[in-house]
């Protein structure tokens, strides 16, 4: 494990989990906006959106650590219209800001609905810029044979896909299993403190109370059609990250001394892990996903919740396994 290239490791990682996450929540907002289920789509998607902001603002704060000086962050923007590392942080921060600011008006519902969704569109096309800048500042040096190649990209997105599909029907289930909770009791006899009646903190436990409702039939129904959707998805793109690993290594066997030996880094046993949790998380656990949904009752959702996060976690560490093996192959023509 590349321990010293932790920071932007987990970086890169948690930031393309976000962008991802905000992609896979637009294509089903879109998806569902004019179909059956268009009226259940806000209370299935909108408790995910809350947890994407934090999360890119961590990747940031951790992606400072890298420099010795964290006032050097702000010479970055200095050079944005030739250094791809100044882009990436600017639509990094645009990113966070645009996510930010499309929370703060989805709770509180300011503006029209027409508006949330342009705020929405145009903070996905901020995520999208942010992961090509990521990749092209890597792609961008020619003197590393193993970085200067379309892999790059592709595997950046392909993180991107994964864990975004991954992160949203992780959190769509374990809201539902929070819901779960709540489903009707038979009566019993209880005492109740009565809410409080006006003010910003009655507003913020009526927007709870709101999120955390029992699922009905309608959203149950949509969020196991999002959970099959996204264990295809992430299937295809886990097959696609993994048949192309032969090709890159292949493609560097054929190259100078630096890329054969930047090629051997793609072997050995925490090479085989990283393919092994990636096949298990993305292709075997989305399969049991898949077809357990249709089958899983929306008052006992723990089976489904217990695939959906275990194919998550084992996922987020293969791809931060393959972040470190990236790193490692930082070898040099001529050095």
């Amino acid at each position: 494990m590349n321990t010293h290239e932790l920071p932007m490791i987990l970086f890169t990682v948690i930031a393309q989990m976000s962008v991802g996450t905000f992609l896979v929540l637009g294509v089903i907002d879109v998806a569902v906006m004019r179909g059956r289920f268009k009226d259940s789509a806000t209370r299935v998607v909108e408790p995910v959106l809350y947890a994407i902001g934090p999360a890119l603002v961590l990747g940031l704060l951790v992606s400072m650590l890298h420099m010795n000086d964290i006032t050097n962050v702000f010479n970055v923007f200095r050079h944005w219209n030739s250094s791809w590392l100044s882009r990436e942080i600017i639509f990094g921060v645009a990113f966070a800001a645009l996510g930010f600011a499309t929370a703060i008006v989805t709770w509180l519902r300011a503006g029209s609905v027409a508006l949330r969704r342009v705020l929405s569109a145009v903070t996905a096309l901020a995520g999208i810029a942010l992961v090509w800048a990521m990749s092209q500042i890597y792609y961008s040096v020619v003197t590393i044979p193993a970085w200067h190649t379309a892999i790059v990209p592709l595997h950046f997105f392909g993180t991107t896909i994964i864990l975004g599909a991954l992160a949203v029907g992780s959190a769509l289930m374990v809201t539902a299993a929070i819901r779960a909770r709540n489903e009707p009791k038979p009566a019993t006899k209880t005492t109740t403190k009565p809410a409080p009646t006006s003010g910003f903190a009655a507003m913020v436990k009526g927007r709870i109370a709101e999120i955390n409702a029992p699922t009905s039939a309608d959203e149950w129904a949509l969020t196991t059609s999002i959970v099959r959707w996204i264990a295809v998805v992430t299937a295809i793109a886990g097959l696609v990250i993994l048949l192309s690993y032969p090709v890159h290594i292949a493609d560097l066997a054929q190259g100078n001394a630096t890329a054969q030996a930047a090629a051997a880094v793609f072997s050995g046993g925490f090479f085989i892990a990283r393919m092994v949790l990636l096949a298990i998380s993305a292709i075997l656990l989305a399969f049991f996903a898949f077809s357990t949904a249709r089958n899983t009752l929306r008052e006992r959702p723990g089976w489904l919740v217990t695939l959906m996060v275990s194919a998550f976690v084992l996922a987020a560490i293969a791809e931060i396994m393959g972040r470190s093996l990236h790193y490692d192959s930082m070898l040099r023509i001529g050095i």
